[in-house]
């Protein structure tokens, strides 16, 4: 069975077929959030402490940690913030991290001083991103997300993705890097541009499990950009890709809907033994008085705000606020 061990200083946690699906928290970022550039730029992490403790007490199995504010020369600029930013979370919180930035200087300089097996966020099918990377990760022996786009972009064509995901396992396999230590974003197109967006994945994931034998993630919410009330499309999105095989997804715990979905389809998919993780989370749930909903949701503003993803999937949508 694949499993990919990613680990903290203190826990190791395992990303796989038969273990529960992998929340990685994806707050600690600052693309789209202005607030959050500048006062990163100005030396100010009180935003990013508070984000990484509220993701992990929400349920967060990992959290990825994202320095990319816009510079004029960030291949100056990125190491060092990332660097700090990685310091200051792996030292308030005990879950593994994802290191996550598109500048190999930067992604460098955090593997010298992340404590445990961090997994890289990550490499294309460029050739460009494939010599740069993956002798980083084989020399710092960690895992790595291989996202499916190459010099030609992100193909509208499944087919083409999968040759994408192959190609860089077998690359990766140059420099000695196991497919188990391989986590595939296949890429997940917004619905409401692409109508035949989910059963794409789908179908991708099950080829993926089943013939390439690796790990899985995506951007959750790609799936709902440019619709209302995304979060009930992200909600129902999750456990059909959990039932084709994705192992994890880059997405915010801090959404009661969506983490419920996640728990659920863990209970359903039986790795949550006993049900145990769920009745420890909800016996002394109260649910909300009769009525209240519709009043709420009429009181509240349009479907959550949305900020640009890193630049490889730029083009499939956007994370949610």
């Amino acid at each position: 069975m694949t499993r990919t061990i990613v680990a903290s200083a203190t826990r190791d946690i395992v990303i796989g077929f038969d273990q529960p699906f992998c929340v990685i928290g994806e707050r600690i970022n600052p693309t789209g959030r202005k607030k959050l550039a500048a006062e990163m730029i100005e030396g100010n992490f009180e935003t990013v402490k508070k984000d990484a403790l509220e993701q992990v007490a929400a349920g967060a199995t990992m959290l990825d940690v994202n320095a990319g504010v816009t510079s004029v020369n960030p291949n100056e600029t990125e190491p060092g913030l990332l660097v700090k930013t990685l310091e200051i979370v792996q030292g308030l919180v005990d879950v593994p991290l994802a290191i996550d930035s598109s500048v190999t200087a930067a992604i460098e300089a955090a593997l010298k001083v992340a404590k445990g097996r961090p997994l890289v966020n990550s490499v294309t099918g460029e050739e460009e991103k494939l010599e740069a990377i993956l002798p980083l990760c084989a020399k710092y022996n960690v895992p790595v997300v291989a996202i499916s786009n190459d010099e030609t972009g992100i193909s509208m064509d499944p087919d083409v993705r999968f040759a994408v995901a192959k190609k860089i396992v077998e690359r990766a396999a140059d420099y000695g890097i196991k497919s188990h230590d391989i986590v595939v974003d296949p890429l997940v197109m917004p619905i409401g541009a692409l109508g035949d967006a989910g059963r794409q994945v789908f179908a991708l994931l099950r080829r993926l499990r089943e013939e390439l034998k690796v790990n899985t993630t995506c951007g959750l919410s790609n799936i709902s950009f440019g619709l209302p009330h995304r979060h009930g499309i992200n909600a129902g999105f999750i456990p059909m890709v959990i039932g084709a095989g994705m192992t994890s997804a880059i997405m915010n715990p801090c959404r009661p809907q969506e983490m419920e979905a996640v728990r659920a389809a863990n209970v359903l998919n039986g790795t949550d033994p006993n049900c145990t993780n769920w009745i420890m989370t909800y016996r002394d749930h109260a649910p909300a008085a009769a009525g209240a909903a519709p009043a709420a949701a009429a009181a509240a503003p349009a479907a959550g705000g949305r900020r640009g993803g890193r630049a490889a999937r730029a083009g499939a949508g956007a994370r949610t606020e």
